[in-house]
């Protein structure tokens, strides 16, 4: 049998073309990949293009700077917490919550805020303030205030407990010691928080 000296070369696979809602969210996707990798200081919108596999120009088209795409992709990546954890009793409840947070600050949106947090300047950090206190901070207080006040209810908890200083005690803990300790928040340090410091908090 006589083979060809001619080969035909494979035709190149050509990714079909994204448009609207598709490719914002390939963009908004690979903002977060380079947040939560080189941090805000090393975030370029040509390093997000070439993630999301477009032009430049496309980016640029939606979001006129770094800034705007930046807060508009924490905002759509972002976790959701919904309802607070009920498991009987208050301690159980606060861990459970516990456990969320940390799965929520050591996902791919949670590194990306930190990296937000910890880089930009002060100017730079107003841009975010509406983005964290909406989608972190009230969420947040949100669900603590639920299991105090139920906590009271029960007989569990002190009737003075549902104060800003308590419903802050937790995020504040475990925004300090992940940035300045280097705490991954393994399960022993969330217990010893729990019973160390807000059970003994809350108690009647």
């Amino acid at each position: 049998m006589v083979t060809s000296r001619w080969t035909t070369a494979p035709a190149p696979t050509v990714s079909p073309r994204r448009r609207g809602a598709v490719l914002e969210r390939a963009i908004l996707d690979a903002a977060l990949e380079q947040l939560s990798t080189v941090g805000w200081s090393g975030l370029t919108m040509e390093g997000v293009a070439a993630g999301a596999q477009t032009g430049k120009a496309a980016v640029y088209r939606r979001w006129p700077s770094k800034e705007n795409l930046v807060a508009d992709a924490l905002q759509a990546g972002l976790p959701r917490f919904e309802e607070a954890p009920d498991l009987g009793n208050v301690r159980e409840d606060l861990l459970a919550l516990c456990r969320q947070a940390r799965e929520a600050m050591f996902s791919r949106p949670g590194f990306a805020l930190r990296s937000v947090i910890h880089e930009c300047d002060t100017t730079q950090a107003e841009r975010f303030h509406g983005v964290i206190i909406e989608g972190v901070v009230q969420p947040t207080v949100r669900l603590l205030r639920e299991v105090v006040e139920r906590g009271i209810r029960r007989g569990e908890v002190r009737s003075d407990a549902a104060n800003g200083y308590v419903f802050d005690a937790i995020p504040a803990m475990m925004m300090y010691r992940s940035k300045m300790c280097g705490s991954e928040w393994s399960e022993r340090e969330i217990e010893e928080m729990i019973d160390q410091l807000m059970v003994p908090l809350l108690r009647r």
